[in-house]
């Protein structure tokens, strides 16, 4: 892509009253670049079995085209239309056996009985057939948010039985491989094996897991075969993904498409404010400054490339209890931090706030009397913005002065199986969650930008890792290999910095736990080992050694503890406590070229901040010296130039002091190193340090 593209999703056909033009009119002239059609509305592409209605459609790419905004095109697939809900009831999804999932919503169905693929086939080649030779057409969205649902239909589980069969080849291995002989599960034949509703073995758990992202990766793959019959290869392929969704694993879905797209929602308001001191539960929506950051990092790691927002906060989100709109500077102080973080599309849901149906609450850039407002003209802004800067921004590669490992197989079973709890003692399904957040928050607050790996992309060698992520941080890697534990290990040794947090290669990949000790095939090389652990229902004040971390007051251990015991690592940190404090918080070890760092508790903000900013001293790639409301997002532009984007977090305005000569990529101005750099309340600015690839 050339440019960064911007705009909205726009759905004409929910109009009350017709107002096609001066919608496409008040677009042109806000900025629009792109706009995204045509996926929720199966009923309106086939009124009834066979008959379609496929020319409604044309006025709005029309009138698109003449004004030069591009179209993303979507397939209807996620939401079915009731005549095929009626026809065919067997297409039904149930969540769980012989308990359909009630119609009335959306992403009801088993999309992998033969009757629903018949009429989704039909459907995708009718209107990708009609409209992919378009002029506006640039690319296709293929069915939205998949992965809702966990399957429990009497056809997926006998195709889940043939799974393991061919995995696993004999009910003998099997039962061995996952320990059946515990509570009398053996097998006598695959006949034997137990439906997923009632299941209590973790290792069953996780194959279910597995299979049903796969048949997840393979729905997206098999629309995505089919579009790319019709699309040209100047077109591209995406998906709409809602990293909350349970039955999917995005490292693997994206693997078929062309360029990752997601939703990125998030609280607006002071949920925005720096500093904050707050750690709130992230849910479908980003709660904090550093959590919407984190957001962005996470739809870079699906592909280790950049992505397309094909929906984010058009105004306040959600539902009709929770409205908070942004404060005025809010939408581009969002938008640009996307864009620092590798995001190609700035796509809001939706153009208009709906009149009718579950969302009519959900803010759109219009409100509900179609009249442009404070949102249009912000966002005006940003669109004259983007008009002025994006073709330099569209190529940036984000920095990433340290990286963090993730794993999905490690948070499906962690949503079963938790290591946390909640503070009534319940099990905590965000476990995993909350074993590595608190390492990206400490990254974030100590100023340094992240970049997110999952453990099955370590495959370029551990010298190429230290050279682009001198620190690597491995915390809740509770499911692994020994590949990715004993290169993990090599890491260490050709030079990088590996900190290692709770739980990390506890587990093998059937999530038996390790005979080793602890961590697994990486004891020795840290100098450190554990047998035993606690959880711990209030924080604990951890204390730094004398001559090693700088801890602020009020650093802690929070949630969990590993019992660890030095065996020739140094002690950096301790537990102030009668019992905990005969054991280490914190070690640190070299091997090799490098470091193994090992932190036995989840870290609270302090904590996780001074952990942070001593393990990568040296290595941060922003400005230094920030007011505490300031932010400073470093990238590379394609011509080499390297990119600053400040953002003042906060109602008070702010200076910041440039160290390198720039110029303002909005205004074009000349700011000289030394320059004081005004930021007002709730703003950003963009600079191009001079001296660095072509001119500005």
């Amino acid at each position: 892509m050339s440019h960064v593209l911007f705009g909205a999703a726009y759905y004409h056909e929910y109009q009350p009253v017709p107002r096609l033009e001066q919608d496409l009119d008040l677009m042109a002239e806000a900025g629009f670049s792109v706009i995204r059609v045509g996926e929720s509305v199966w009923s309106t592409w086939e009124p009834e079995n066979g008959r379609f209605e496929l020319d409604w459609l044309e006025p709005v790419l029309d009138g698109a085209h003449a004004r030069d905004i591009a179209v993303i095109l979507g397939t209807p697939t996620y939401a079915v239309p009731p005549w095929l809900a009626r026809q065919y009831p067997e297409i039904a999804g149930e969540r769980g056996s012989g308990r359909p999932i009630p119609w009335g919503a959306r992403q009801e169905v088993d999309f992998t009985h033969p009757a629903f693929r018949f009429h989704a086939d039909r459907v995708i080649r009718q209107v990708i057939g009609r409209y992919a030779g378009h002029p506006s057409v640039i690319g296709f969205q293929v069915d939205n948010e998949p992965g809702n649902e966990l399957l429990h239909n009497h056809g997926v589980f006998q195709r889940f039985v043939d799974h393991l069969r061919h995995t696993y080849g004999s009910v003998e291995n099997l039962n061995r491989e996952w320990g059946l002989t515990y509570w009398s599960h053996r097998l006598s034949t695959w006949a034997d094996l137990w439906l997923p509703d009632g299941n209590a073995q973790p290792q069953y758990e996780l194959a279910w897991r597995r299979f049903q992202a796969e048949l997840t990766s393979e729905f997206i793959a098999w629309q995505a075969g089919i579009v790319r019959e019709y699309a040209t290869p100047e077109q591209f392929v995406t998906t709409c993904i809602a990293y909350d969704r349970p039955a999917f694993d995005d490292s693997e879905l994206t693997a078929s498409l062309d360029i990752t797209g997601a939703n990125a929602y998030y609280v607006m308001q002071d949920g925005l404010t720096l500093p904050d001191t707050r750690m709130p539960t992230q849910a479908w929506t980003t709660d904090g400054t550093w959590a919407m950051y984190l957001s962005a990092d996470r739809m870079y790691s699906s592909r280790q490339e950049p992505f397309l927002i094909t929906e984010t906060n058009a105004s306040h989100i959600g539902f009709s209890w929770d409205s908070r709109p942004a404060y005025d500077g809010q939408w581009r102080q969002a938008a640009w931090a996307h864009v620092a973080r590798g995001a190609r599309m700035i796509g809001y849901w939706h153009w208009d706030t709906l009149h009718f149906g579950t969302e009519t609450y959900w803010g759109g850039i219009l409100p509900h009397n179609g009249v442009p407002g404070r949102t249009y003209r912000e966002l005006a802004r940003l669109g004259a913005e983007f008009r002025q800067a994006g073709d330099l921004l569209a190529g940036l590669t984000p920095d990433a002065d340290i990286a963090v490992v993730l794993s999905v197989p490690s948070r499906w079973i962690m949503q079963k199986y938790p290591a946390l709890s909640h503070p009534d003692g319940t099990g905590d399904e965000r476990a995993y969650q909350g074993l590595v957040e608190p390492f990206y928050r400490g990254a974030f607050d100590a100023g340094l930008q992240v970049r997110l790996l999952h453990a099955g992309q370590l495959t370029f060698t551990a010298e190429e890792a230290v050279r682009q992520y001198p620190v690597l941080v491995a915390a809740g890697l509770y499911l692994t290999d020994d590949a990715t534990l004993d290169w993990l290990r090599a890491y260490a040794e050709a030079g990088g910095h590996l900190v290692i947090g709770p739980r990390t290669g506890y587990a093998d990949t059937e999530a038996r736990a390790r005979t080793d000790r602890m961590p697994a095939r990486l004891a020795d090389a840290a100098g450190v080992w554990y047998d035993e652990f606690s959880n711990l229902p209030a924080p604990i004040e951890v204390t730094a050694e004398p001559g090693t971390l700088d801890l602020p007051p009020g650093a802690a251990a929070t949630r969990w503890i590993d019992g660890l015991q030095p065996d020739g690592a140094t002690v950096l940190a301790t537990y102030r406590h009668p019992h905990f404090g005969r054991w280490p918080a914190v070690t640190t070890r070299g091997h090799g070229r490098g470091r193994i760092t090992h932190v036995g508790t989840v870290p609270n903000i302090a904590l996780a901040e001074a952990l942070l900013r001593w393990a990568a001293a040296g290595r941060a790639t922003g400005w230094p010296a920030l007011p505490a409301s300031v932010t400073c997002t470093g990238a590379t532009a394609s011509d080499g130039r390297r990119l600053r984007f400040l953002h003042n977090w906060s109602w008070q305005p702010a200076l910041v002091t440039a160290p390198a000569d720039c110029r303002d990529a909005l205004t074009g101005k000349h700011l000289p190193a030394g320059r004081d750099i005004e930021l007002a309340a709730w703003d950003v600015r963009i600079l191009a340090e001079e001296g660095t690839g072509q001119p500005a």
